[in-house]
C-alpha cells in the first residue's frame, strides 16, 4: 500500500502524488467503506480517485540508483527494427511499450521512433503522426519520471540524458 506524499506511476497516466488515502466525500453511501487513494497527476491537471485495492497497473517510482543504472544501459538498449507496415500493426506493436510499464520499454521505443525519424528525413519525408504521437507519450512517461526521481525541471531530463549519452560515448573511445 502506499503512504500519503508517495509518487507513483499509475497507469499511463505517468507520476502521480498520493495526496489522501480514505474514502472521499464524493463516493456513494454503498461505497463509502472502501478506501480510495486521491492521487494528483504531476505533469497533467485534475484528480483521480483509484480504489487501494484497483486491479490498475500502479507501482512506485524507480530509484535514483536504478535510474542512473538505466541511463548507463541507453546505448545498448536496442532498437526495434520497424518495416513500413499499416497504422494499426504499428500502434499496436507501440502500444506493447506502454503496457509493460517499464522504462527500458520506453526507452527502446524511443531509440526505434528516433532511428525510423533519422531514416525517413534522410529520405526527405516527414515522420508521420502515429509515430509523432507515441514518441511524444513515451517522452512524456519517461521524462515526467526521471525527473522526480533525479530531482530535474521536466525540460531538462532530454538535455541531461543527451549530455550522459554523449559522455559515456567519449569514454569508449
Amino acid at each position: 500500500m502506499f503512504q500519503k506524499g508517495d509518487y507513483i506511476i499509475y497507469s499511463n497516466i505517468g507520476v502521480c502524488q498520493v495526496k489522501d488515502i480514505g474514502a472521499p466525500g464524493q463516493v456513494s453511501v454503498a461505497n463509502a467503506k472502501r478506501m480510495y487513494y486521491t492521487l494528483c497527476p504531476v505533469y497533467q491537471a485534475g484528480t483521480i480517485y483509484i480504489p487501494v485495492d484497483t486491479k490498475v497497473f500502479m507501482r512506485p517510482l524507480l530509484k535514483k540508483e536504478e535510474v542512473m543504472e538505466l541511463i548507463e544501459r541507453i546505448p545498448e538498449i536496442e532498437e526495434e527494427q520497424v518495416e513500413d507496415c499499416n497504422l494499426r500493426i504499428l500502434s499496436d506493436r507501440y502500444e506493447a511499450s506502454f503496457r509493460t510499464h517499464a522504462c527500458e520499454d520506453l526507452i527502446q521505443l524511443i531509440k526505434t521512433i528516433y532511428v525510423k525519424e533519422q531514416t525517413v528525413r534522410q529520405n526527405g519525408r516527414q515522420l508521420g503522426q502515429t509515430d509523432q504521437r507515441y514518441f511524444k507519450r513515451a517522452e512524456e512517461l519517461l521524462y515526467g519520471e526521471f525527473a522526480i526521481v533525479l530531482d530535474l525541471p521536466l525540460d531538462e531530463v532530454r538535455p541531461y540524458l543527451e549530455q550522459v549519452i554523449q559522455q559515456q560515448v567519449q569514454e569508449q573511445e
